[in-house]
C-alpha cells in the first residue's frame, strides 16, 4: 500500500474508532469501520445485497490473524479478500497500517414463520492479542414466490390473502378476478408488473392496510432506505377491451409506492366503461405517473396521489369524482438526490379534453388539495372552459383562478412573497422542508408528511355535503364542521397518529 493510501485510511479509520468502543486498544487488534454489520428484511427466497466492513491493522508491526471463521455459519456468506470464509481462513497476514474488505450477503433459508425471524450470527477473527468479533444481524422473511414459470397466466382468478408475503418476480397477469385481501403485503422485483385484464378487489382496511412496493430492502445510502427512490418495480395495469364485459376496479385502504406507475386504467371508447374507485389509499413515489384514468369512470375519495415525476392524476374520458383528496407533486424535491429520474415540468393534475379519440371528459373535484412545486398544479385542457360542466367547489388550489361555471368556495395559493411573515397564514402541510434525513419521533420521514400544519391555509374550507360521506379521513380521525380539505384532518402536532410509509 502507497504513503498516502495509508495515510487517507489511516485518518478514516481513526475517525471511525473515536465513535466506537472495543475490547481491545487499537495498536494491539484490528480495527473494523462497523462492529455490527445490520441487514434489514432478507427474503429467504433470494438473499440480500452484498454490503461490506473494512477490517484494519492500525498497529506498527505485522499481524497474522490465526482463523477466520462464522460460529454458526449457516445464514451468511462472507468473502475476505477475494477468499471464502464460510469454511474458515488460516494464517491470514495483515501488514502494519494495512486492511481487508470482508464482503457479506445474507442468504437466509426458509423459516417457516409468517413473521420475520431474528438472525444472528457473529464473525470471529483470532490473532495473538484475542478473538475480535464481527456481528452479523438480519431479519428472514419467508415469503410466497411467484414468478416464471410460475406465473399466472390470463385464463385465471387469483387471491392473494395477508398472512404471508408475496415476492412477485416476474408480470403477473390475472384475466377474471384478482381479488388482494386485507393485510397482503406484495414486494415487486424490478420491472415486475401486474396487468389485471378482469376485476380487481383490493380490501385492505385501516387496521390491515395492503401495501405493494418494491422488494429493495436494503439501504440505499446511510440511513436512507431504497423504499425512498421510485422505479423500483413497473406498475399495476387495469386494462378493459371493448370485447370483454365492464368492468370493476375498486381499491380501499391500499399503500401503493416506489413504482414507475402506480395505476394505469384504460379502456377503449366503444367499451363499456370501467368503474375504477380509490378510497382510503396512498399512491405515492412513483417514477413516471401516480394515477391514470383513460376512458373510464372514477371516484377517488380520501386518498394522497404524491410526488410521481409526470402527472400525479391524468384523466383523460370519462366521469370523475375527486373527494377530500390531497394531490402534491414533489417529486425528487429533497435535499439529496435519491432519484433516478427527474422531475417533468408538468401540474400535478391534467384533465385532457382535446383528445378526440377518448369519450367525453367531466371531472369534479370537492374538498381536494392540488399543490406541488410548479406555480400551476392543475391543467383543464378544454377548448370552451366556459362550457365545462364539472364542479370544483370548497378546494386549496395551487392553480390560476379557473374560469369555469362551477368554481366555487375554492382557496387559491398565494405567493407567501406578496403576503408576509405575519400575514397568519402557515404552511400548507406540517413542513415544508423536504430534508431526506428529517424524522419524526416516530420514525417516519417527515418530508413526506403531507397532514396539515396548525395555520393550514386548506383548514376549515372544505365543502359541507361532501364531507357527509366521509366523516372520518383517511387515517380515522374523525373530520371538523366544516372539514379541512384534503385526505388529513388536521390533528395536533404531539398526536400519536403515524402516515403510513
Amino acid at each position: 500500500m502507497n504513503n498516502a493510501k495509508g495515510i487517507v485510511l489511516l485518518l478514516i479509520m481513526l475517525a471511525l474508532v473515536a465513535c466506537r468502543q472495543n475490547d481491545l486498544s487499537t495498536t494491539e487488534g484490528l480495527v473494523f469501520s462497523q462492529d455490527t454489520l445490520l441487514f434489514d428484511t432478507v427474503f429467504t427466497t433470494t438473499g440480500s445485497s452484498t454490503r461490506q466492513v473494512l477490517v484494519y491493522n492500525p498497529s506498527n508491526t505485522h499481524l497474522t490473524i490465526q482463523h477466520i471463521r462464522l460460529a454458526g455459519g449457516k445464514h451468511f456468506q462472507v468473502n475476505v479478500d477475494g477468499e471464502s470464509a464460510n469454511l474458515g481462513i488460516t494464517d491470514k497476514p495483515l501488514a502494519k497500517g494495512d486492511s481487508l474488505f470482508v464482503f457479506v450477503r445474507a442468504v437466509i433459508n426458509p423459516i417457516d414463520s409468517d413473521s420475520p425471524v431474528f438472525i444472528r450470527d457473529t464473525l470471529l477473527f483470532s490473532h495473538a492479542h484475542g478473538t475480535q468479533h464481527l456481528i452479523l444481524e438480519a431479519f428472514g422473511q419467508d415469503v410466497i414466490l411467484i414468478r416464471s414459470p410460475q406465473r399466472r397466466t390470463d385464463t385465471l382468478s387469483l387471491a392473494l390473502y395477508g398472512e404471508r408475503p408475496y415476492l412477485i418476480y416476474d408480470t403477473l397477469v390475472v384475466g377474471n378476478n384478482l381479488t388482494i385481501h386485507a393485510g397482503a403485503q406484495l414486494y415487486m422485483h424490478q420491472g415486475a408488473a401486474i396487468f389485471a385484464l378482469g376485476n380487481l378487489s383490493i380490501r385492505g382496511t385501516l387496521e390491515q392496510p395492503v401495501r405493494i412496493t418494491g422488494d429493495r430492502m436494503d439501504q440505499l445510502f446511510t440511513d436512507i432506505p431504497y423504499r425512498a427512490s421510485a422505479g423500483l418495480w413497473d406498475g399495476i395495469y387495469l386494462l378493459n377491451y371493448a370485447d370483454a364485459p365492464r368492468a370493476t376496479y375498486s381499491i380501499s385502504h391500499a399503500d401503493i409506492t416506489s413504482g414507475n406507475v402506480g395505476i394505469f386504467c384504460q379502456s377503449e371508447r366503444n367499451a363499456s366503461l370501467p368503474s375504477l374507485t380509490i378510497e382510503n389509499s396512498r399512491i405515492h413515489n412513483h417514477a413516471v405517473y401516480g394515477v391514470v384514468a383513460i376512458n373510464t369512470d372514477s371516484r377517488i375519495a380520501n386518498t394522497e396521489i404524491s410526488n410521481a415525476a409526470a402527472y400525479c392524476l391524468y384523466l383523460s374520458g370519462g366521469r370523475h369524482t375527486i373527494v377530500h383528496s390531497t394531490i402534491a407533486s414533489y417529486f425528487n424535491h429533497t435535499n439529496i438526490a435519491i432519484q433516478n429520474t427527474p422531475r417533468e415540468d408538468v401540474a400535478a393534475v391534467y384533465i385532457d379534453m382535446l383528445d378526440k379519440t377518448a369519450a367525453p371528459t367531466v371531472a369534479n373535484f370537492y374538498s381536494s388539495i392540488i399543490t406541488g412545486v410548479r406555480r400551476n398544479q392543475l391543467i383543464l385542457a378544454t377548448p370552451l372552459p366556459t362550457h365545462y360542466e364539472g364542479a370544483v367547489r370548497g378546494n386549496y388550489l395551487k392553480t390560476d383562478t379557473l374560469a369555469i361555471p362551477l368554481a366555487e368556495n375554492n382557496t387559491y395559493w398565494i405567493d407567501p412573497k406578496m403576503i408576509g411573515e405575519n400575514s397568519g397564514i402557515g404552511n400548507l402541510f406540517r413542513n415544508d422542508f423536504y430534508d431526506i434525513a428529517d424524522y419524526d419521533q416516530y420514525g417516519y420521514y417527515r418530508y413526506y408528511d403531507f397532514r396539515l400544519d396548525s395555520l393550514s391555509p386548506a383548514r376549515g374550507i372544505g365543502d359541507s355535503l361532501a364531507a357527509v360521506a366521509y366523516p372520518t379521513d383517511r387515517l380515522g380521525t374523525p373530520r371538523s364542521h366544516p372539514a379541512d380539505a384534503g385526505c388529513y384532518q388536521f390533528t395536533p402536532y404531539h398526536d400519536t397518529t403515524t402516515v403510513v410509509q
